[in-house]
C-alpha cells in the first residue's frame, strides 16, 4: 500500500441478501485529505462508509467480498480487533444522535470506555469543544440534557464525542443534510479545521458542498465507482459522461 493513503479498498463489494449493494469498488483515500463521495441517493454512498470500520457487521445480512485496508492492514482479518478499529476510524451520521445524557456525558464516553477520567478526561472535553466551536456557549450548562441543543449544535456535538478518543480517520454520512443553511456553514467550518489533523471522508448529495470541501472526489453510480480523482479535475474536466451529467444536474 501507498505510504500516503490511509484507507485503501481493492475490488470492494457489498451485498444484502440477493441485492448487490456495491460492486468492485476500488480507490486509495489519502492521509490528512477531505475525500468526498457522492451520487444520487442509494447509489451506495453509506453502504461504503459502512465497509470502512466494519458497521457492516452490525447487519447479519451484509456480506462484504474484496480488501479494505487502513494503514495497510485488511481490516476484515480475523485478527482484527473491531474495537480498536471503530476507535481509529470513527464515523457521523447524517441523524444528530446525540445520547440522552448531558453534554459533559457525551464527550467524556469515549474517553472513560479506554480509562482516562479526571482531569485529564476535563481536558479533552475542553479541547474537543473548543475544535466545533461550542465551548464558549456551553461551558456554564456542560450538565445540561444534550438533547436540549439546537440542530446544528448537536452534531456539533456529536463530532466532539468522535474527536474525543483521538480517531485518525473520521467518516461523515451526510452530516448536514438535515440542518439549516447557517448550520451546514457551520459544520463546513469545523471539517475544513480538521484537514490534515484527521483524514475525512464524507459522503454527500451535494455536489456544492463536495467542491467546497474536498481535495478528492469519488462519484458513484448503481453501487460501482464511475469516476475518482482530485476534485478539481472531476469538476472541471471529468473523465467520464455520466459524471458531468451528475455534477451538471443533467
Amino acid at each position: 500500500m501507498d505510504s500516503a493513503l490511509k484507507i485503501e479498498t481493492r475490488d470492494l463489494g457489498l451485498r444484502f441478501g440477493g441485492k448487490q449493494v456495491l460492486d468492485g469498488i476500488s480507490l486509495g483515500v489519502p492521509t490528512g485529505q477531505i475525500t468526498a463521495v457522492i451520487g444520487l441517493s442509494g447509489c451506495g454512498k453509506s453502504a461504503f462508509l459502512r465497509c470502512l470500520n466494519r458497521m457492516t457487521d452490525l447487519n447479519d445480512a451484509a456480506q462484504v467480498t474484496g480488501t479494505v485496508l487502513v494503514d495497510g492492514a485488511d481490516i476484515y482479518s480475523p485478527r482484527t480487533d473491531v474495537f480498536a478499529l471503530r476507535k481509529k476510524v470513527g464515523m457521523l451520521f447524517q441523524k444528530t444522535n446525540p445520547f440522552p445524557k448531558s453534554i459533559y456525558e457525551n464527550v467524556a464516553f469515549g474517553p472513560a470506555v479506554h480509562g482516562i477520567n479526571g482531569s485529564r478526561a476535563v481536558g479533552i472535553i475542553e479541547k474537543c469543544l473548543i475544535t466545533v466551536g461550542l465551548w464558549d456557549s456551553v461551558k456554564e450548562r456542560l450538565n445540561d440534557d444534550a438533547l436540549t441543543l439546537p440542530p446544528g449544535d448537536r452534531q456539533r456535538l456529536c463530532i466532539a464525542r468522535a474527536l474525543a478518543v483521538e480517531p485518525e480517520a473520521l467518516l461523515l454520512d451526510d452530516p448536514t443534510a438535515e440542518l439549516d443553511p447557517a448550520d451546514v456553514t457551520q459544520i463546513e467550518e469545523v471539517i475544513l479545521e480538521l484537514r490534515n489533523r484527521v483524514t475525512i471522508i464524507i459522503a454527500t448529495h451535494n455536489v456544492r458542498q463536495a467542491a467546497r470541501l474536498s481535495d478528492f472526489t469519488a462519484f458513484l453510480s448503481g453501487g460501482r465507482l464511475i469516476e475518482y480523482g482530485t476534485t478539481r479535475s472531476l469538476f472541471t474536466k471529468p473523465r467520464e459522461r455520466l459524471t458531468e451529467q451528475y455534477i451538471t444536474g443533467r
